[in-house]
Formats: C-alpha cells, sequence, structure tokens
C-alpha cells in the first residue's frame, strides 16, 4: 500500500470507524435479540426523547443498514476531507436538531436509522455550495446533486408507510440551516487553495539552489530579468574598462 493511499485512509478513518459501528451494533442486535428499534425517537413521549442520541446508529434490517452505508461513507469522507474544520458540529447539529424535529412533529412511531444524517449531509454540503460560490464548494454541490437528486422524493409523505420521511426532510432542512450557519466559517479551509507559500514572509538564512520563486514567474517576467542582469554586467563591465 502506497504512502498516499494509507494518508488517505488515515483522513477518513472516522468515517470509517463510523460505519463500522453501525454494523457492529446491527450485529449484535440481530444475533443477540437485543430488540434495540425502542431505542429509537418515539414522538412527544418522554420516554423518546432519549432516542435522538441514538436512533442515528440502530436500524430495523440489514437491509435498511446497507442502503445507508454508502452514502455514510460518501458524506462523511467528503465533510472532513473538505470541511473538516466543522464536520463535527454540522453532524451533531444534524443529529440533535434534526432528531429533535422528529420527536416533536413526526408520527407516532418508532424513528431509527441514519438516513436522517444522510439527508442533512446532503443539504449542508449542497447549500454551502449556494451560499459559498467557490470553485470547490460549487464543484462539490453539484457531485451530491447529480448522485443524489433521484432521493428527493423521500422527503415529502408520498412514500412507503414504513419509511421515515420525516427524518429525511427534518435532517435535510437541519443540514441546510447548519450551511448557512457555518458559510463564513469555513473561509479558511477555502484560503488553502488560494494562499501564498508556507515560506512567504519568512527570513530564512538558508541558501538555495534555485530562488524560491522561480517557478512562480512567468517566461515574459524571467526574460526582462534576464536583460536587465546582461545590462548590469555590461555597466560594469564598461566601467571596469574606464578605470583601466
Amino acid at each position: 500500500m502506497n504512502k498516499e493511499i494509507k494518508l488517505f485512509i488515515y483522513k477518513i478513518r472516522y468515517p470509517i470507524l463510523l460505519l463500522l459501528s453501525l454494523w457492529v451494533i446491527e450485529a449484535a442486535d440481530t444475533f443477540l435479540h437485543l430488540g434495540l428499534s425502542v431505542l429509537g425517537i418515539y414522538p412527544r413521549e418522554l420516554s423518546g426523547l432519549p432516542g435522538i442520541f441514538t436512533a442515528p446508529f440502530i436500524h430495523a434490517t440489514w437491509g435498511h443498514l446497507a442502503s445507508n452505508s454508502i452514502p455514510i461513507i460518501t458524506l462523511t469522507s467528503i465533510l472532513v476531507l473538505f470541511y473538516r474544520k466543522v464536520a463535527l458540529q454540522v453532524i451533531t447539529m444534524i443529529i440533535i436538531g434534526g432528531g429533535f424535529c422528529i420527536w416533536l412533529f413526526a408520527r407516532p412511531s418508532y424513528h431509527i436509522g441514519a438516513s436522517g444524517l444522510v439527508y442533512g449531509l446532503i443539504g449542508f454540503i449542497f447549500f454551502i455550495g449556494i451560499f459559498r460560490k467557490n470553485i470547490k464548494t460549487t464543484i462539490l454541490s453539484l457531485i451530491v446533486l447529480v448522485l443524489y437528486a433521484g432521493s428527493v422524493e423521500s422527503l415529502f409523505p408520498n412514500v412507503e408507510k414504513n419509511i421515515s420521511w420525516e427524518s429525511h426532510l427534518f435532517g435535510f432542512l437541519v443540514g441546510m440551516i447548519a450551511s448557512f450557519i457555518f458559510r463564513n466559517v469555513i473561509k479558511d479551509d477555502e484560503k488553502a487553495f488560494i494562499q501564498a507559500p508556507s515560506w512567504a514572509g519568512e527570513v530564512s538564512t538558508k541558501a538555495y539552489f534555485l530562488p524560491r520563486d522561480t517557478f512562480e514567474k512567468t517566461k515574459r517576467q524571467r526574460y526582462y530579468e534576464y536583460l536587465e542582469a546582461e545590462r548590469q554586467r555590461m555597466e560594469r563591465e564598461r566601467m571596469e574598462n574606464n578605470l583601466l
């Protein structure tokens, strides 16, 4: 395994751990018959309130988990790779904010699964591109749009009754709100694409084989510098000849 792949895996270690934890929980629930579905969010019941924190980690079936797995690893990886500074805050806001809205307004049933988080991340990544209006965030928004445009219908109640469209809708809305709240916080992430070299402004006594800005100059600039250097050399030679 080369160094680039190892570095990439290291950067997305938390999304990988999150996905593994979901599969471990589902395996424990299935083989130990734990009945964890009762730890979901049950709207407007005090006993269902703790489900805000546990529901995203519980799934009804292996198929339910499998359908969420690829979006979870994809979207959380995008989040930590490109919006690392706000990644934890965004995930926390989606889970708690979306979960509380489910508890307040959703149908009286146990709501479980990571799909609320998935739709929250879709909302965040898509709308941050609209609010920021720069190349990086716009490209990411377009990628999310292409990948998940077909999921829009799951935001509304015309889906199967055993699907928590409320989780999708409230997660998406909270993700959109999060993108507006953090739209200016991520400016520092964007500066990495346009900032001056890390050595700019440093005072160093090191000797370099080539000037550090050699490759930042245009061909025309280097040509003019060459002409100026030649002019100065000829001027020095002329003065030396006059002295002789």
